[in-house]
């Protein structure tokens, strides 16, 4: 079974999120739930808590079809050891807030050196942060999300995911988001060779630690490293890549979301990719 949906909003309340996505056809959603663009928010009320349980069991969301993203303002592998902690702080509120919701999956950028300490240094700096912070809380799996590689944003190369990985100690609470247009402006060639594509992908992190995936089509060419979402069929990569996606009988049961940048077609977008996936609902 495919999961396909998009990010929603949550404006009003967490509790909104699953009732905006039932409105537009989606079998999955992701959710920011806090302000993204905020250090601190405000706990979460009993009532939002119960009322997004309520309304995702009322709509048929599970767990496993939701995936929330975290704030974009957090650095785990920041060089700064204060502003690292206030990260940290942060990513395990964040955790907590899932924790609260039932929700088993946070999704997260993995971090920048900021041109200031070496990428493995970052790359060190962030597992250690994710083992802090698995450390303090539970049922909650930190899944790595792919970047394009813009400025000093680490996690657009396979490689560097699996560096992380391996140095978290918790294995069954560390996973991946492959976001297509990142991996495509990152140079992975999704468009002309999506079976490559995923090959190296399961020998270098392994398809077991996928639980996820951003569906965006590429305003930026290929390798160009820069991060601008389109349509699906769009943009640089086209129709032809997500209907192999779709097809592909060894990605099913994870949260696969749009972040495209015209939320009036999103019905049409996930009608599209359920039809191909052989679904009707």
């Amino acid at each position: 079974m495919k999961y396909i949906g998009a990010h929603v909003s949550a404006a009003g309340g967490v509790e909104n999120a699953p009732i905006r996505a039932h409105e537009i056809g989606a079998t999955a959603f992701a959710l920011f739930t806090k302000n993204q663009r905020q250090w601190v928010a405000k706990p979460l009320s009993e009532k939002s808590i119960d009322e997004f349980k309520a309304n995702c069991e009322k709509f048929g969301y599970s767990a496993k079809q939701i995936l929330p993203h975290d704030s974009y303002l957090i650095n785990l592998g920041h060089p700064d050891i204060d502003k690292r902690q206030k990260s940290l702080d942060a990513f395990i509120d964040e955790l907590q807030r899932c924790e609260q919701l039932g929700i088993d999956r946070l999704n997260f950028h993995p971090g920048s050196h900021l041109r200031e300490i070496s990428e493995e240094h970052c790359l060190d700096l962030i597992a250690e942060s994710v083992n802090f912070a698995l450390e303090q809380t539970q049922g909650v799996c930190a899944v790595l999300e792919n970047t394009a590689g813009q400025g000093s944003n680490l996690g657009y190369r396979h490689e560097q995911l699996a560096h992380i990985i391996d140095k978290v100690e918790d294995k069954s609470r560390i996973g991946v988001c492959i976001d297509t247009c990142h991996a495509f402006a990152a140079g992975y060639d999704l468009k002309n060779d999506y079976q490559g594509f995923m090959q190296d992908l399961i020998d270098v992190v392994g398809l077991q630690y996928l639980k996820g995936m951003h569906l965006n089509d590429s305003k930026a060419k290929l390798g160009q490293r820069l991060d601008r979402h389109h349509s699906l069929g769009q943009g640089e990569i086209g129709w032809d890549m997500f209907e192999q996606l779709m097809k592909d009988p060894r990605i099913d049961e994870i949260p696969m979301t749009l972040e495209t940048i015209e939320p009036a077609i999103w019905p049409e977008e996930i009608a599209q990719l359920k039809a191909w996936a052989g679904q009707s609902r």
